[in-house]
Formats: structure tokens, C-alpha cells, sequence
């Protein structure tokens, strides 16, 4: 599950312009969802015509095989794998099979029950591909309703973790090309510019000048997020950039000393000029055009 290099660019697009980066994210998931409910009624479709079993059986053959990737056969059971990892302690194809197995029997004893005490709900699925007819009785409708809200959850927690932490240091890089800021004068630790994968997880970034580092943190996160002041005092930060701060948030971080950047206040990101001429930072005051620059600025960093 990776973002896409314009994908990313939309994100940062949006936070220096003061705008809700948010709906990229949702419309990115909504697309991978989508996609993944077709691709997975199809698969439905074609197994349970080739199926001679009258039980549940028919899924659990095709849909928790051995065979498939660990994640699908946690997906397709009911679970994903950080809840098994946190349930276990690991995540290793062995104990996904196990635990995948057990909750799908917990899982359809449940829905069984449910259909007992529900008896006057019938709820039949039917799946029409090219004029041929697939029937899903009430238990295998809900189990196939419930892959399909585990695999929308998983995909939301995912893109949301993945788009942050994309984003954050090309965030940072931007805004020093803005400001025409030298090379020498920041620095983002562990930094690989990898297109189409993850970026680390654990990159920091620096401003720089004679010999003296200021550590960054960035959160893109909502406003009155309580971790801010979390991450600040843990990690010894010097300046904090946000999307959202709210005014606890920023009276926070005035009694730390901590300089503070709030994308989503109008023309937020101008305040960075502020930490360049605290940290005594070489830069060029910025009063271009975003429309023209952001794009220049971003196809540099991609």
C-alpha cells in the first residue's frame, strides 16, 4: 500500500496553500476500496459457481488457503495483521493462519447465532456477472460484508500512517526551497528520496547553522490533538509545523519555546520565515507565486 508521487504532491500542495489535504487521502482510499469490493465479488462469484460445498467451506478453502499472501488471509478472515500482531506479539504466516482460522470460526458461530435469534431478517447477496446469477445466503452475505468493512478499516489506518509520514519531510523541503534556504543549512537524517515506497519511518529533520542543529517534528493531525505536547517534550524539539494547531496547542508551545508553524491559518506557512530569522538562517523572503512555484519546487524533489 504506497502513495503515489502525485498523490504526495497534492498533499503538500494543499498544506502550504492552507487548504484540507484530507480529501486526497479519502478519495485515495475510496478508490482502493472500490476497487478491492469488485475485485473481491468477482472472486466470490467465480468460487461459490465452482463450488460443490453446501457449508462455508467453499470460502475458507479459497479465501484463507495457505497458499495466499498472510495479509489476504487475515483480511479474509475478519482480522488484519497489526490487530494479530498485537494480539500475538508477531505476525508470522504461521501464527496469521492460526489466529485467522480461529477468529473465522468465532466469527461464524457468532453470525450463526445472530441468524437464529434474527429470524425473521433474510438477507440474500446476489452477484450477477455476465448474465450468470450467485446467491449468498444471510451467513455468507455478513461474512462478506464483514471482509469488506475489515479490508475499508485497514486500508483508512494504512493511507492515513503512510500519507504523514510521505509527506512530512518533503514538506519541510519545500518550504526551504521557498525560502531559498542552502543546502547546508538543513539537513533530513536517513533521508532517501525512493519513489513509490515508504519513506522511513524514522527520518528527522534539521535546520542548521554554525554547528547548532533545530529539530523539527511534524504532525499532520487535527486540531487539539493532545500528542503535540507529547512529541515536543519527548524529543527536545525546536519548532513544531502542523496543519491544525489549536490555540491550546500553540499556547503550549510558547511556554516551551518551541516555535510553531499552522498550516491551515492563512498563509501559515509564512511563519516559518520566522523560525529561519530566530535560528538566524540564511533565506530569501518569499513573496512569489504558489501556483507557479509549488510545482517547479516539487518536480525538483520527485
Amino acid at each position: 500500500m504506497t502513495l503515489t508521487d502525485q498523490i504526495v504532491k497534492n498533499i503538500i500542495t494543499r498544506l502550504i496553500k492552507s487548504q484540507d489535504y484530507r480529501i486526497e487521502i479519502v478519495n485515495l482510499i475510496n478508490a482502493e476500496f472500490l476497487q478491492f469490493a469488485v475485485d473481491f465479488f468477482k472472486k466470490i462469484a467465480y468460487t461459490k459457481l465452482d463450488s460443490k460445498e453446501i457449508t462455508i467451506d467453499w470460502y475458507k478453502k479459497a479465501f484463507m488457503d495457505e497458499n495466499l499472501p498472510s495479509d489476504d488471509i487475515a483480511i479474509n478472515s475478519g482480522l488484519n495483521k497489526k490487530t494479530i500482531s498485537n494480539m500475538y506479539g508477531t505476525a508470522t504466516k504461521a501464527v496469521v493462519i492460526d489466529a485467522a482460522n480461529e477468529h473465522f470460526e468465532s466469527l461464524y458461530n457468532s453470525i450463526q447465532s445472530l441468524v437464529e435469534m434474527e429470524k425473521e431478517i433474510d438477507l440474500t447477496l446476489t452477484i450477477k456477472m455476465k448474465g450468470v446469477s450467485v446467491d449468498l445466503n444471510v451467513s455468507e452475505s455478513l461474512i462478506v460484508i464483514n471482509t469488506l468493512a475489515v479490508k475499508r478499516a485497514a486500508l483508512r489506518g494504512g493511507l492515513w500512517s503512510t500519507a504523514g509520514k510521505s509527506a512530512e519531510k518533503y514538506l519541510m523541503l519545500t518550504l526551504c526551497k521557498l525560502y531559498q534556504v542552502p543546502e547546508n543549512n538543513y539537513a533530513a537524517s536517513h533521508f532517501v528520496k525512493n519513489k513509490g515506497k515508504k519513506v522511513d519511518r524514522e527520518i528527522d529533520f534539521y535546520l542548521l547553522n554554525n554547528g547548532k542543529e533545530y529539530l523539527c517534528e511534524v504532525k499532520l493531525m487535527g486540531k487539539g490533538n493532545p500528542e503535540s505536547a507529547d512529541a515536543i517534550i519527548a524529543r527536545n524539539t525546536n519548532m513544531f509545523v502542523a496543519d491544525t494547531l489549536s490555540q491550546q496547542n500553540k499556547n503550549q508551545c510558547d511556554q516551551l519555546g518551541v516555535n510553531w508553524v499552522a498550516l491551515r491559518d492563512t498563509n501559515g506557512f509564512k511563519r516559518f520565515k520566522l523560525i529561519l530569522e530566530k535560528y538566524d538562517i540564511t533565506h530569501t523572503d518569499y513573496n512569489g507565486n504558489l501556483d507557479e512555484d509549488l510545482p517547479r519546487i516539487l518536480d525538483e524533489l520527485f
